[in-house]
């Protein structure tokens, strides 16, 4: 076997035997399915049930560590944040619907976000740079990204002020079929610059067409969470 060879062949065992040790402690922390994919298994529920808090007075925390939610349990804070910033109770509704499809347990939350570095957090699925922006001049400016797992009352707080800023940054004159509502979602899974590029007519990716189509699913159940009419 000429020289050369043997080196690349001994680098590439290495790697091989790297990542077969990374999988099998992976695998007994429970951060990979029966299936062996990357795909978060399901946490296991804990026994204590969340507690939104009433209509007329938020708490600044809402913490609870149950892996299994139904988005409705948090109805008053929804309806709360969306008349404080001028959105749809019934969008944010829909979106934490869109959102629940991993577990929000903040153990497993923090493990996955060790595995996968730019997870995002909380019951709305945030990434820090988008709480980070999101947090200027508001009253929730010294809390910290990290906190979302913990605090789904934040967690709705920061997803309400997001689709506000999103709404803001709209062009009064969109050249698409789109609703607002619509559009507010798109950018909320897409982010701003494609959101803009959707209200000028362009077409949406198989991902955030996907993404619409759940809200779509999720739009009357959202409505009666928050009593729409």
């Amino acid at each position: 076997m000429p020289d050369s060879v043997r080196p690349r062949r001994h680098r590439w065992l290495a790697v091989a035997v790297l990542a077969l040790a990374l999988y099998v402690v992976l695998r007994a922390a429970g951060l990979f399915g029966d299936d062996g994919d990357d795909t978060p298994p399901p946490a296991k529920a804990s026994a204590a049930a969340p507690t939104p808090s009433s209509d007329a007075s938020p708490p600044a925390s809402t913490p609870s560590a149950a892996s299994s939610y139904d988005p409705a349990q948090y109805a008053a804070q929804v309806r709360t944040r969306a008349r404080q910033t001028g959105v749809s109770a019934q969008l944010l509704m829909a979106i934490l619907y869109n959102e629940a499809y991993k577990p929000h347990d903040p153990a497993f939350e923090r493990a996955w976000q060790k595995y996968k570095p730019d997870a995002a957090f909380g019951i709305a699925n945030m990434h820090r740079a988008t709480f980070d922006g999101v947090k200027q001049g508001r009253d929730f400016a010294r809390r910290s990204w990290d906190e979302l797992p913990d605090d789904r009352g934040l967690a709705i707080e920061a997803e309400a002020w997001y689709l506000h800023d999103l709404a803001d940054q709209l062009p009064a004159g969109r050249t698409t079929a789109y609703s607002k509502d619509d559009l507010l979602a798109l950018g909320y899974n897409a982010g701003a610059g494609n959101m803009l590029a959707f209200a000028r007519g362009a077409s949406p990716g198989s991902q955030a067409r996907s993404y619409l189509d759940r809200l779509h699913a999720n739009w009357a159940k959202a409505g009666k969470a928050v009593g729409a009419d």
